[in-house]
């Protein structure tokens, strides 16, 4: 498949989906609020300038002895909020401003209450491979569902199957497609590329980008002897060259 079939199959597939610019009416931006949590401000900010609207002002604190306070500085009755906030390093720390901010949302009466968790922490830990260990990321789940989250939006979750461990609507979004569009756009081609998984759980994912650019597979089978600790045993595939 030529450079130009490739892009214009990435533009038909848009265009199916609806990704055109958001236009929000007067009334639209009166019902939103959109709210950055510390992690995440940066990113908060490129999502009101697309949508042409202010970032919501917060109030968000660290107390002496390491509490969380957060709360909003204008009134969300009956608005859709939206609260954008990677549960990243340190994980912890995150995950509790988040879940503070959102029962701060909650008790506030807002009409809906959405996480954007770009980075959902805690997903590796979602089975027990061995006796007597947590399943952590459905714990998160319950959290942000206890907390009055109604919605999250999250990106590139380490196993999809995750989705299942909420209560409530999960949009997962991908960036597999804007990915394979930058590689095919800088001339990525076949006979000297090779997308390679870095374990068994990413092959899925692999293998999607691999379809997308028409390149062969590779898998690096590791061994985890304890957390944090690897070792390369074998690669499956050709990566020589």
């Amino acid at each position: 498949m030529s450079e130009n079939k490739k892009l214009i199959k990435i533009k038909n597939i848009n265009e199916r989906k609806g990704n055109k610019m958001i236009t929000l009416t007067k009334e639209d931006k009166d019902k939103i609020r959109v709210f950055a949590g510390t992690s995440s401000e940066k990113l908060a900010e490129k999502i009101v300038k697309y949508l042409d609207m202010d970032l919501s002002a917060a109030e968000i604190v660290k107390f002496a002895d390491g509490e969380t306070f957060a709360k909003a500085k204008k009134s969300v009755r009956g608005c859709k909020v939206f609260i954008v906030q990677s549960t990243s390093k340190p994980v912890n720390e995150s995950l509790m401003e988040l879940l503070v901010f959102i029962d701060a949302i909650k008790r506030s009466s807002a009409k809906e209450i959405i996480a954007v968790i770009p980075y959902y922490g805690y997903a590796r830990q979602d089975r027990k491979a061995s006796p007597r260990e947590p399943i952590t990321s459905k714990l998160v789940a319950n959290l942000l569902t206890v907390a009055g989250a109604t919605r999250v939006i999250t990106m590139d979750l380490h196993a999809r199957q995750i989705q299942g461990f909420f209560d409530i609507p999960v949009d997962h979004m991908e960036a597999l497609p804007i990915l394979a569009k930058h590689f095919i756009k800088y001339g990525f081609s076949p006979e000297d590329t090779v997308v390679v998984s870095p374990d068994v759980g990413g092959v899925k994912r692999a293998r999607g980008l691999a379809n997308w650019l028409h390149t062969p597979l590779a898998i690096i089978d590791k061994r985890r002897a304890k957390a944090n600790v690897s070792e390369v045993m074998n690669i499956i595939g050709d990566v020589k060259g």
